[in-house]
């Protein structure tokens, strides 16, 4: 994790003290049912939970340990052991380490889940309110990159509004794929525990209790799980590359927000770059990296390998801490994004009208010309105008063949610009009463 784009809450969860403090809750919930189940003394689970729930764990020492038995768990037990006497000869009975760490590394990701709900909530909630304030502000909309038709700025927002709430229901699913817990022992057959204790702990956990966890809980489940982080992080940059275009000096129609003593450039004094939305591009990159590693890690021998486990390590803290960084940031661009309408309308009227060429066509083929000889007739006048050689209208209204079949009042009325926007309202009752 790089502290530069790491926010505390999610750091908090991949923390060795928070790692370590959820390896302990496994292990005490366990000792809980099996002290139910009569399999080990009340008395024991009562001095675990009190001298082990009490302490805070050394990670040095845990780090000292694993240093000589080679073995993350052991060293962690052996720690445990150091603070609760001999009444630790009691805990981990039955389990094998893929139960506390698989779990352990579910509660994490669920917990991360949770984080990044209320990041895509912010996400939502400053997308929809600029999405109103702009819905009836005309902007031309491109194809390729080129002009193409008139929209709204208020329509494009609600398109990302509508991607992100698609975002969020992926997000509640990966959630719930992921939040299974396994305390089912070697090869998961649970011959030396019974599966009540795996039942007792997947709900003190708030987890459920997975179908079938050979050794480890299937990596199908953290596949799909960093899959849908990789489509959130599309989903973001999606936005910022808009953005961006949007602030390129020939188009300028927005902006990000430039603060009073910011630095644009350590060369040029009158620059201002689009460097947040360009670090949403970047950390978008790193955040889809982890899936392919997720994907590959489906693949293992028999019931279990721990191949997948030194890619977890890594994917598991930088993917969601880069996301959830990424989303708090693109929040805060979208809120104070800095919007230029009249640059909007300049910019739809740099073609000469050209952007009403469809209605024109429409109108042709209506007033009985063929759609071939209607498009050769609306080309033919539009191409002078892509040379900048008079207005579309203009050209329109003096071609014999167009002004046989359309009056001139009948050409002006297919120019209204408010046609292009008489839907606006049914679109964003689809996006935003739902």
């Amino acid at each position: 994790m790089i502290p530069r784009y790491t926010r505390p809450e999610m750091a908090e969860i991949w923390s060795p003290a928070s790692k370590f403090r959820i390896w302990f809750e496994i292990e005490a919930h366990a000792l809980d049912a099996m002290a139910a189940l009569g399999k080990v003394p009340e008395e024991a689970a009562r001095t675990v939970w009190e001298k082990g729930g009490a302490a805070t764990f050394d990670v040095d020492r845990i780090d000292e340990i694993e240093r000589e038995v080679k073995h993350d768990v052991i060293a962690f037990l052996t720690h445990l052991s150091e603070i609760v006497g001999p009444e630790a000869r009691f805990v981990h009975q039955g389990m094998t380490s893929s139960d506390v760490l698989d779990t352990c590394l579910n509660v994490q990701l669920v917990r991360a889940a949770d984080l990044l709900l209320a990041d895509v909530d912010a996400v939502l909630a400053a997308l929809e309110s600029r999405a109103l304030e702009h819905k009836y502000t005309p902007s031309i909309g491109r194809s390729h990159g080129i002009h193409a038709e008139p929209t709204t700025f208020g329509l494009k927002l609600a398109g990302h509004y509508a991607a992100f709430a698609r975002c969020r229901a992926r997000l509640e699913a990966a959630r719930a794929e992921v939040a299974t817990c396994a305390i089912s022992g070697a090869v998961g057959t649970f011959a030396n525990i019974d599966p009540r204790v795996e039942e007792h702990v997947a709900k003190a956990m708030g987890l459920k209790p997975e179908t079938v966890s050979t050794q480890v809980i299937p990596r199908d489940r953290h596949a799909m799980y960093f899959a849908t982080l990789g489509v959130v992080a599309s989903s973001i940059e999606n936005l910022a590359t808009e953005i961006r275009h949007l602030q390129r000096t020939e188009v300028l129609e927005a902006e990000e927000y430039f603060s009073a003593g910011q630095k644009g450039s350590s060369a040029m004094p009158h620059k201002r770059n689009p460097v947040l939305t360009e670090n949403l591009t970047g950390l978008a990159r790193l955040v889809r990296s982890a899936v392919t590693p997720a994907l590959e890690n489906v693949a293992l021998w028999h019931e279990r390998d721990i191949s997948h486990s030194s890619v977890e390590r890594g994917i598991g803290p930088d993917a969601t801490v880069h996301l959830d960084f990424a989303l708090r940031r693109l929040a805060g661009v979208v809120e104070k994004l800095v919007v230029y309408p009249d640059a909007m309308q300049r910019n739809l009227d740099r073609l000469g009208g050209l952007v009403h060429s469809q209605r024109v066509l429409l109108a042709l083929t209506q007033a009985g010309v063929s759609r071939e000889d209607a498009y050769s007739l609306v080309q033919r006048n539009a191409m002078p105008v892509w040379r900048g050689e008079g207005q579309f209208l203009d050209l329109l209204k003096k071609d014999p063949d167009v002004s046989a079949k359309l009056t001139d009042a009948e050409l002006e009325a297919l120019f209204d610009l408010d046609y292009h926007t008489r839907n606006v309202d049914t679109v964003f009752a689809r996006v935003f009463d739902a």
